[in-house]
């Protein structure tokens, strides 16, 4: 029997997400590189991410060749282009007024697959980078990271934009990713999801 998908999210009905989502106009441009595991992972935050802010730009690949046309699109843009990714050159996006009218890329995949990325991509080292200060508490209790430190794009995402646009109301994208991992947990085998309810 197969599964009927909400035209408009592009969720199972029974997840249908619609009802949480509200969108909002930052005026940060955001541009993600998107992994190929990521596009079709149930627990992808971009996908919650792009419902809220539509203009959302997602590139899927790994190679320079993957990413030759945005390439291409950011340095005729004229607008700053910012990478959102810690390194020991990166510079904390609170500590650094930048103006809001920019680009920030983010890398979407496991820390391994973002190096990948990183890595492949030798454009991204001649960009400068930015990070979050310490003191962010994930809300993605669904999916493990190996540090500890981990958030979700949607997270970074909402985090970078309030320190670049304060007046910008960023809790529709952490109301539509609560109700995105709330439904994933109730979807979960009973004794799985007792883990989560628990807070395990």
């Amino acid at each position: 029997m197969s599964r009927h998908y909400c035209p408009i999210c592009c969720y199972p009905m029974n997840a249908c997400l619609c009802a949480h989502v509200q969108p909002i106009q930052p005026q940060t441009q955001l541009v993600i590189l998107q992994h190929p595991s990521e596009v079709e992972h149930k627990k992808n935050s971009v996908k919650v991410l792009s419902l809220v802010i539509p203009n959302t730009q997602v590139y899927v690949g790994e190679t320079e060749a993957d990413f030759a046309l945005l390439r291409e699109q950011l340095m005729n843009g004229g607008r700053p282009v910012y990478l959102v990714y810690p390194s020991e050159q990166s510079v904390s996006v609170e500590q650094q007024k930048l103006c809001a009218d920019c680009v920030l890329l983010l890398i979407d995949g496991t820390w391994r697959k973002a190096f990948k990325i990183l890595q492949l991509n030798s454009w991204l080292a001649q960009l400068p980078a930015v990070h979050l200060a310490e003191g962010y508490a994930s809300r993605y209790k669904i999916r493990k990271s190996s540090r500890s430190d981990s958030l979700s794009t949607l997270e970074a995402s909402a985090y970078m934009l309030k320190a670049l646009e304060p007046d910008l109301d960023v809790s529709p994208l952490l109301n539509a990713f609560d109700a995105m991992v709330e439904m994933r947990i109730r979807a979960m085998p009973a004794q799985v999801r007792l883990r989560y309810q628990d807070g395990e």
